[in-house]
């Protein structure tokens, strides 16, 4: 029998999404490919999953709308987006260096440059699950999926 404590399916909410670069598109996907392949996800409660996670923005706050493997609604989860903001910020800064460095700087340099995404990505997916407690158990790998989706939920134009 398989985990019960995991994603099986999510949807984001994309209604608010205006374009997105090929490159961002590619992280999307493979953020999902990802979480689906290996994830721990367990709302606190009496729930049993495997669950299918519908993820938008909401009047400002990050939503996870929780529901179970027959599309049954079991919870909801919102969070203020006001801690990210600046983490979110900062990692699209690094990302956009990243992207354009990768075409043309030197292996050391995007290394670097790598580095610094992957420092803010840790932090965007610590507060995240930080923020999380007492409502979600998530892993630290699930997290930095999941971070990666709510970045990409930010974008707007």
């Amino acid at each position: 029998m398989s985990n019960p404590h995991r994603i099986a399916r999510i949807t984001l909410d994309e209604r608010t999404v205006i374009r997105r670069s090929a490159d961002i598109e590619h992280e999307r996907r493979v953020a999902i490919y990802d979480l689906l392949e290996a994830n721990s996800f367990q709302p606190v409660g009496d729930f049993c999953g495997p669950y299918h996670i519908l993820m938008g923005m909401e009047e400002n706050r990050l939503a996870f709308d929780i529901r179970d493997e027959d599309d049954m609604h079991l919870t909801r989860v919102l969070l203020p987006l006001t801690p990210f903001r600046r983490i979110i910020r900062d990692y699209f800064t690094v990302c956009e260096s990243y992207f354009q460095a990768i075409k043309s700087a030197s292996p050391s340099k995007i290394e670097a440059i790598d580095m610094g995404r992957r420092g803010l990505h840790n932090d965007g997916s610590d507060l995240l699950r930080e923020r999380l407690n007492g409502k979600v158990v998530v892993d630290n790998e699930t997290a930095r999926r999941l971070f990666t989706l709510v970045c990409i939920l930010q974008i707007r134009s």
